[in-house]
């Protein structure tokens, strides 16, 4: 089942076009990686999905979901990882709905229960700013899974992460992906463990290079120009 479907898609800011003609579906389930060089336009078509940013031209459509039920986890800043809060406000702030400006039981039970799913429930009551990165990474894919339905938005997840940390993070995406349900949407600059761990790829060079199943795209000239002599193995 068809989850989001991107056609003829066009992004700018003001006359520079970033992403050019993007045309895409996923399906229910799907882990995409979205990868390219620097300047290629993956954040920008994020912030096209999240609806952020509006298109210059083309259409955006999700299927059985609001925009409202989508979870994202973005890029942290250096004042980010500063914020003076708590672990456990952090998370409930992924809670937030206009309509009911308090957080109900059911919203301290859920941000609880995302909290455990990252095998973080001990950090609850500690400060955000004082957590590692890779502490710190876990609180806020929880708080975008206090969010998620059934789609979830990450832009470079484990960026600024020690290895070890890195995989841990990408251990408890996969989770959410094969074990929860969840439809997993991932910018990534780490080619060869996001290759990995993704069945879909989109490679993006502001116009789609390829957009397919995993073992295809190792097989794809784009992946022998981009990943050259390291590509990993297709298994």
């Amino acid at each position: 089942m068809t989850i989001l479907t991107v056609e003829h898609l066009t992004m700018a800011y003001e006359t520079a076009i970033v992403a050019d003609d993007i045309s895409f579906a996923v399906e229910r389930g799907d882990y995409v990686c979205i990868v390219g060089e620097n300047g290629s336009g993956k954040t920008t078509l994020v912030k096209g999905l999240l609806g952020l940013l509006s298109p210059k031209s083309g259409k955006i459509e999700y299927h059985g979901i609001k925009p409202s039920e989508i979870g994202y986890l973005p890029q942290q800043n250096a004042v980010q990882r500063d914020f003076p809060a708590s672990v456990k406000e952090v998370v409930l702030s992924g809670c937030i709905d206009s309509r009911h400006p308090f957080y109900t039981k059911s919203d301290k039970l859920r941000a609880r229960e995302a909290l455990e799913k990252m095998n973080a429930e001990k950090l609850l009551y500690l400060s955000y700013r004082d957590l590692s990165g890779g502490q710190q990474q876990r609180v806020l894919l929880a708080r975008a899974l206090c969010a998620a339905k059934k789609l979830m938005l990450l832009d470079e997840p484990a960026n600024g992460l020690d290895p070890v940390a890195a995989a841990e993070l990408y251990a408890l995406i996969r989770s959410l992906n094969r074990d929860g349900g969840m439809t997993i949407l991932m910018v990534s600059h780490d080619m060869h463990s996001a290759v990995h761990e993704a069945n879909v790829i989109l490679h993006m060079d502001t116009k789609v290079l390829f957009y397919g199943a995993r073992e295809e795209y190792l097989k794809s000239e784009a992946a022998r120009r981009f990943l050259g002599q390291c590509a990993p193995p297709n298994n």
